[in-house]
């Protein structure tokens, strides 16, 4: 729980706070737009994301996780 906090906690740092509806989860995976630029994010917290399950998705344009996604 605390992983999946502290990167929402980063990942809020990029966000549109006007977001109503930043993330998505289907399929098992935890999707996070929420207007957050993956190209804006800073390549610390980058290495951060990825060692908290999250990752770049580059189709999309957005951060995934297959760690908070599934059941």
């Amino acid at each position: 729980m605390r992983d999946l906090i502290k990167a929402l906690e980063i990942l809020g740092n990029y966000a549109n706070p006007n977001d109503d509806n930043p993330t998505l989860c289907e399929h098992d995976v935890l999707y996070v737009y929420g207007g957050v630029d993956p190209d804006q994010v800073s390549e610390d917290d980058l290495k951060t994301l990825n060692c908290l399950g999250f990752i770049v998705d580059n189709s999309l344009h957005c951060f995934k996780s297959y760690r908070f996604g599934s059941c």
